[in-house]
C-alpha cells in the first residue's frame, strides 16, 4: 500500500504534525528524510528494509556511506544525502552539547569528552585534549586524519598547538576504525617519545586513548605511561 492511501494519521508527516516527534518510529522518520518509496515499496518499508540491514542500529547506520545507502532500491543519490546529512547533524548536537570545559578526572572521562568527534569515524584520526592546571580542557584539536588503518602524530605539531595555549597537560587520542583496542608498536613507542618530550617542556602527557565506538584502552590505567 502506497502511503498515500493509509489513514492520515497513519502517515508519517501528518503522524508527527498529529502526535509530536516520540510518536514516530526510527523508519518513519528515515520515511519523511527520503520522501517516497520505490515501486513496491512504500518509504516506510523502504525504510524498514535500511534499518534492518544494520539491525535497527542508528550508529551503524551513521556509518553508511552514500554508496551504501544507493544499493537500496528507490535510494538515489538525493536520498541517500539526506539521509547522511541528518545523522551527521545528530551527532554535531552531541559535539555541541558537550562543548563546555569538563574537568578530566579519569580516562573515561576523556573517552566521554572525545566521543562526539571521533564516534562513527570510518577513518582513523589523532585528536589531543589540552588541559589547564585543574585538568580542564582549554580545547580539543585534531592533529591528523589518515586511512582506516594509521595516521601520522607529529610530535612537533602536537606541541606547538599545546604551547599556544599555554596547555598544562596533554591527553592523546586516536581511533581504531576496526574496533581493535590493542595498541600497535608503534603506538607504543609514539606514547614513550611523547612522554619524554613532555618531560622536557614540562607539559606533561596525562593519558593516551586509542578510541572504539564501544569501549577504550587507557595507557594510563594499564600503567603503560
Amino acid at each position: 500500500m502506497k502511503i498515500l492511501s493509509w489513514a492520515e494519521e497513519d502517515r508519517p508527516r501528518e503522524k508527527l504534525l498529529l502526535k509530536g516527534k516520540p510518536a514516530l518510529s526510527d523508519a518513519e522518520l528515515i520515511a519523511i528524510l527520503i520522501g517516497s518509496g520505490n515501486s513496491e515499496k512504500s518509504a516506510v518499508e523502504l525504510s524498514k528494509d535500511i534499518l534492518s540491514s544494520v539491525n535497527h542500529d542508528l550508529n551503524a547506520l551513521a556509518k553508511l556511506t552514500i554508496t551504501d545507502l544507493q544499493k537500496f532500491k528507490g535510494i538515489g543519490e538525493a536520498k541517500a544525502i539526506s539521509i547522511v546529512s541528518a545523522l551527521e547533524l545528530g551527532r554535531r548536537r552531541k559535539s555541541f552539547e558537550s562543548d563546555s570545559k569538563p574537568q578530566i578526572r579519569s580516562s573515561l572521562d576523556a573517552y566521554e569528552t572525545i566521543k562526539p568527534e571521533l564516534l562513527d569515524q570510518p577513518i582513523e584520526q589523532f585528536w589531543v585534549l589540552l588541559l589547564g592546571r585543574s585538568n580542564k580542557v582549554i580545547k580539543k584539536q585534531m592533529i591528523s586524519t589518515g586511512g582506516v588503518s594509521g595516521t601520522v602524530a607529529d610530535p612537533k605539531v602536537i606541541f606547538k598547538a599545546a604551547l599556544d595555549v599555554l596547555a598544562s597537560g596533554l591527553i592523546l587520542i586516536h581511533n581504531h576504525p576496526s574496533g581493535n583496542l590493542k595498541p600497535s608498536q608503534a603506538d607504543i613507542q609514539l606514547t614513550n617519545k611523547m612522554k619524554e618530550s613532555g618531560r622536557l617542556l614540562e607539559i606533561p602527557i596525562l593519558d593516551h586513548l586509542i578510541f572504539t565506538d564501544d569501549s577504550y584502552f587507557s595507557f594510563a590505567d594499564e600503567s603503560m605511561l
